[in-house]
């Protein structure tokens, strides 16, 4: 006879997706989250405070893998990391953002496959590389931007970064969500599963987050042409009455 799974845990998602939609502090939405998850999953408060507590515990030393890489990117910035960045992009007449953060996007997601997480991100990364090179592709071929234009390069390439670390790290078999599972249906429900088949399932899902970002860079590429080019007409005939 099958057993019922208690699927009611899973509204800690639902917590946390309301809780960042609205903004909230993300401290606070991710423990109330948990304590959401640890009174559906009939969790005691003592429990509940004991999990809480060993990961604040095994996390403490996350400030400082945080700021040593920022302090040495900011030296790098600080002496021309940015500009020798797009200054080898615009020596690639065929490069446009759009394929830029394609070519980004396959890299990063199959680092994350393989657990190579660390290889991307928004300070040591995006920041001062993709973003900068983004930037420097798209004025090589229409000239100065305007300032909406350079903060949709910038909020598309910290986008590209974060689909292809979160569904990339999906397929990676050790990876704490899938481990997660695993012990979740096992404990709760009693369903025997082998972590590799609940990473094996996660590619097409990492596929499809492929094709389907890589068609909004494509998107991207022909609104930023169109908009650039009809500035760029607009101003020469405003240089020709005058």
């Amino acid at each position: 006879m099958e057993q019922v799974v208690n699927l009611w845990p899973l509204i800690g998602i639902v917590a946390i997706v309301i809780g960042f939609l609205l903004r909230f502090n993300p401290v606070l939405v991710v423990i109330i989250a948990g304590i959401i998850t640890g009174v559906a999953a009939f969790m005691s408060i003592g429990d509940i405070l004991e999990k809480l507590g060993s990961g604040f515990l095994s996390t403490r030393n996350l400030p400082l893998i945080l700021l040593l890489p920022l302090a040495v990117i900011g030296l790098l910035e600080r002496h021309g990391l940015k500009e020798r960045a797009q200054e080898w992009i615009a020596h690639i007449k065929t490069a446009t953002a759009g394929r830029l953060l394609i070519v980004y996007l396959f890299v990063r997601e199959a680092a994350a496959a393989l657990g190579l997480t660390s290889l991307g991100g928004h300070p040591q990364m995006v920041r001062p590389l993709l973003a900068p090179m983004a930037e420097g592709a798209t004025e090589n071929r229409y000239g100065e931007l305007p300032d909406d234009v350079r903060y949709r390069l910038r909020a598309m390439s910290a986008a590209t970064d974060n689909v292809g670390l979160f569904f990339g790290e999906d397929i990676f078999v050790a990876f704490g969500a899938i481990i997660f599972m695993h012990n979740f249906m096992l404990e709760s429900g009693g369903i025997q599963t082998e972590p590799l088949h609940i990473a094996l399932w996660g590619i097409p899902t990492a596929v499809c987050a492929f094709l389907i970002h890589s068609f909004r860079l494509i998107r991207l590429d022909k609104r930023i042409a169109r908009e650039l080019s009809g500035l760029n007409k607009s101003a020469l005939q405003n240089r020709e009455g005058a």
